[in-house]
Parts: structure tokens; C-alpha cells; sequence
């Protein structure tokens, strides 16, 4: 396949999860990849898990650490990425973090900070390093977001209050960097069958009235906040979405929200 036959791609979180699955899913394509995760030793072996994977594709692959909160960190992967791969084409701003702490007015000081110094400024900053990298050609910036960036989430203000307030940041982005052929987009998964999701911390969340809930005692409580019949999306499904906003395929498309979800912002009570 050859949807990214010659581009170099950035993607955060590479090292799990979703990121890992983007990562793999551009090489597919054609794609060199730029894998960034946080600093620690967990992380490297992750990285190296999907170095291996990018590289059974026959792509060039590179891998980094960085905290996406620290920016001097992430400028120096990205430019040490850079040297060996070239300046990039498209930027992946995938990593973040989810919680539920519950009412906005419980929540402490400290899980407010934390959701929006990684979910939002961890997001500006993947785009400031990003973008100094990107080809004079142009290129494209994809910003992963969630649901919880169209819709509301209760007992999530601190995640809720960042995925909205990055909306808002691809859609100024947008403006700012189309003179320069540099097209900024979003994607918004609903529910997806990653880590992220699939956790004990989720399941007792969704079902309290049960001790040890499982996969099984969730999946129907997820599957009816949805227009479609099933209680999740897997990754491979936001990759894809991914994929379109990366490619020439969507050459004209800037601004753009799109929703992969199943039909949860949609669903009427």
C-alpha cells in the first residue's frame, strides 16, 4: 500500500495503545515513523515492541522519549528524529491521559493540572515541535481528542474541560497554518477497546453494583450509550480516520472534527 509513500510521520503515546496502532498502521502505508513516548524504562521496551512491529512493514522507524509536558524535551526527540529520518509530514499529537474524579466540584487542584498540562498543553506543545519540523511543503497535523471533546462527560471536568479546549486550539490552528499548506484536524473516539478503556478502574466505574466486574458485565452498558450495535471501536477504526487526515486523500480538509464513535454523540435519549 502506498497512501504515505515518501512521508515521514510524528506520533506520541507510540508506545501503546492507540499510538502504537497509528504508528504501525501509517508504516502499512508507506510511512517512516517518528515514535515518541515518555521517558522510563517501560516505555523504552514499549517503544522497541513497536519499532519492531513499524518495522516489519520495511519502514524506517525511530524512536524517542519525551514528556509532551516538558517542551525542551520533546523539541530535542523531535529534532534528534528529525536528523535521521528527515523533516516530517504529518504530526500525530495522539498521547494523553484519561480520568474520572469525579463532580467538577470534588476534583483537587492536582488531577485539574494534570489533565490539562498533559491533555491540552502536552497538546500545544507536540504541535509547536511538530510543526518547526514539519517539510516547507507543508503538511498535515492530526490531534487525537475524544467524545469528551464534542460531548459532555459527568464526574470528567478536568478531561472534558481540556479535549473541548483542543477543539478549540485545531480549529485557531487551522486558521493560522493554512497559508502555510499545513491542514490541523481532529479525531474523537468514543469508546475503544485499548487499555484505556478496558480496566478494572472503568468496569467498577460503569458497573458499581457488582464486586469484580468484567469485559463482559461492561460491554452492554457501553453498547447502549451508542446509535450502533456494539459497545466499542477498536483502534484500528481511529486509526483509520487517522490514516485519511495524514493522507493527499484528504488534501483539502482543515478544521475538521471527526467523530468516531458508534453514534455516541449522536444518540438521543
Amino acid at each position: 500500500m502506498s497512501r504515505m509513500a515518501g512521508k515521514t510521520v510524528l506520533v506520541t503515546g507510540a508506545g501503546t495503545g492507540m499510538g502504537r496502532v497509528h504508528a504501525v498502521r501509517l508504516a502499512q502505508e508507506g510511512a517512516d515513523v517518528l515514535a515518541l513516548d515518555l521517558p522510563g524504562t517501560a516505555s523504552v521496551a514499549n517503544l522497541a515492541a513497536t519499532a519492531d512491529l513499524v518495522a516489519e512493514t520495511g519502514r524506517r522507524v525511530v524512536t524517542g522519549t519525551a514528556d509532551i509536558r516538558d517542551l525542551d524535551a520533546l523539541t530535542a526527540a523531535v529534532s534528534a528524529g528529525v536528523r535521521e529520518l528527515g523533516p516530517l509530514d504529518v504530526v500525530v499529537a495522539n498521547a494523553g491521559i484519561t480520568d474520572n474524579p469525579g463532580p467538577s466540584w470534588t476534583v483537587d487542584d492536582a488531577a485539574w493540572h494534570r489533565s490539562l498540562d498533559v491533555n491540552l498543553t502536552g497538546t500545544w506543545h507536540t504541535v509547536k515541535a511538530g510543526v518547526a519540523a514539519l517539510s516547507p511543503a507543508g503538511g498535515s497535523v492530526v490531534i487525537v481528542s475524544s467524545t469528551a471533546g464534542i460531548k459532555a462527560v459527568r464526574g470528567a471536568s478536568p478531561y472534558s474541560a481540556a479535549k473541548h479546549a483542543v477543539t478549540g486550539l485545531a480549529k485557531t490552528l487551522a486558521n493560522e497554518l493554512g497559508p502555510r499548506s499545513i491542514r490541523v484536524n481532529t479525531v474523537h473516539p468514543g469508546a475503544v477497546a485499548t487499555a484505556m478503556t478496558l480496566n478494572p478502574a472503568t468496569f467498577a466505574r460503569l458497573r458499581p453494583d457488582l464486586a469484580s466486574p468484567t469485559v463482559a458485565d461492561v460491554a452492554p452498558v457501553l453498547a447502549a450509550k451508542n446509535l450502533l450495535p456494539v459497545p466499542w471501536v477498536e483502534a484500528e477504526d481511529v486509526s483509520n480516520a487517522v490514516l485519511f487526515l495524514a493522507s493527499d486523500e484528504s488534501r483539502y480538509v482543515t478544521g475538521l472534527q471527526l467523530v468516531v464513535d458508534a453514534g455516541l454523540t449522536q444518540k438521543v435519549a
